[in-house]
């Protein structure tokens, strides 16, 4: 009898699991490298990116919406509004740190999130209050120190725009968190991409114009990635462990390390660079494998 093949079990749910959060990151970083390009041929400024990328996210849910018909569930409104404040300042401040620094050190430090979650949640959950998150969490910071200061007497200030989108981001995650206990994921991600780019589009509309077809090429692009991005993310993260998916999340760390000469011509890391990057990597793996202990 000719040999059959299963084509579904080709490719196990977990396997699927890991693919779509690597793409993920992926694409997040291609997103990025998209604004660096842009550069060079276009008069783009970063509220733009952030507020298209908020419009076209804003869209592909109201269309999820529509074909499945579901109705949003609002209940906690000072948790939809946290989160979509703190995701607005964490993207805004990320593609801002695109734009006035290197492609890899803003992508290493929006990847410090994860650290910073851990540290808020030891000093306001008694219950976290572990020495070790601490010990950790001090080995991170001296990864970002070498990052923004790598063998300087100075700061590297344009590189705090990067740290700030970590900051944000984490306390964007705590809002997550604690807003799916009580909404669905396209309740949260209407509110958030609705009146985040509500909230760009009126705080920075002289920015915003009619691009033109070589324009709205790159915001698109952008736009679709970060989009992408996420879905990828949401999907990836019901068939992986968090422990699996923070550590291929955190991939991007290297990604960025590794193709910021290659594909943007940003100077290579220092050794120090690669030091700080490789010990805000192994931070977050620790971080959240200890988490899957708990």
């Amino acid at each position: 009898m000719p040999m059959t093949i299963d084509r579904k079990r080709l490719i196990s749910p977990q396997v699927g699991g890991w693919l779509a959060v690597f793409c993920s990151a992926i694409c997040f970083y291609l997103a990025t490298a998209i604004i660096r390009w842009a550069e060079s041929s276009v008069t783009i400024a970063t509220p733009f990116f952030v507020f298209a990328r908020f419009f076209l996210g804003f869209i592909v849910v109201c269309l999820t919406l529509l074909l499945t018909g579901r109705r949003l569930q609002p209940r906690r409104y000072h948790l939809l509004l946290g989160r979509t404040l703190m995701n607005t300042i964490a993207v805004f401040c990320f593609y801002k740190a695109v734009e006035v620094g290197s492609l890899a050190e803003a992508n290493i430090l929006n990847m410090t999130y994860p650290l910073f979650v851990a540290l808020f949640a030891w000093f306001f959950i008694r219950e976290q209050r572990d020495a070790a998150v601490l010990l950790i969490v001090a080995v991170a910071l001296l990864g970002i120190w070498l990052i923004l200061a790598p063998g300087e007497i100075g700061v590297k200030w344009e590189n705090l725009w990067g740290l700030s989108s970590g900051i944000t981001a984490s306390l964007a995650m705590i809002y997550l968190n604690l807003s799916r206990r009580h909404h669905d994921s396209q309740t949260i991600l209407f509110y958030m991409f609705g009146l985040g780019a509500l909230s760009i589009f009126m705080l920075f509309n002289e920015t915003i114009f009619w691009p033109n077809g070589h324009e709205l090429l790159f915001l698109f692009s952008c736009s679709a990635l970060g989009v992408l991005g996420q879905y990828l993310l949401t999907y990836g993260f019901l068939f992986v462990t968090a422990v699996e998916g923070s550590i291929i999340s955190s991939s991007r760390i290297i990604m960025a390390a590794l193709l910021g000469p290659l594909l943007v011509g940003d100077p290579a890391l220092t050794l120090s660079g690669w030091c700080g990057a490789l010990l805000i990597f192994g931070a977050n793996s620790v971080l959240a494998y200890r988490r899957s202990l708990a």
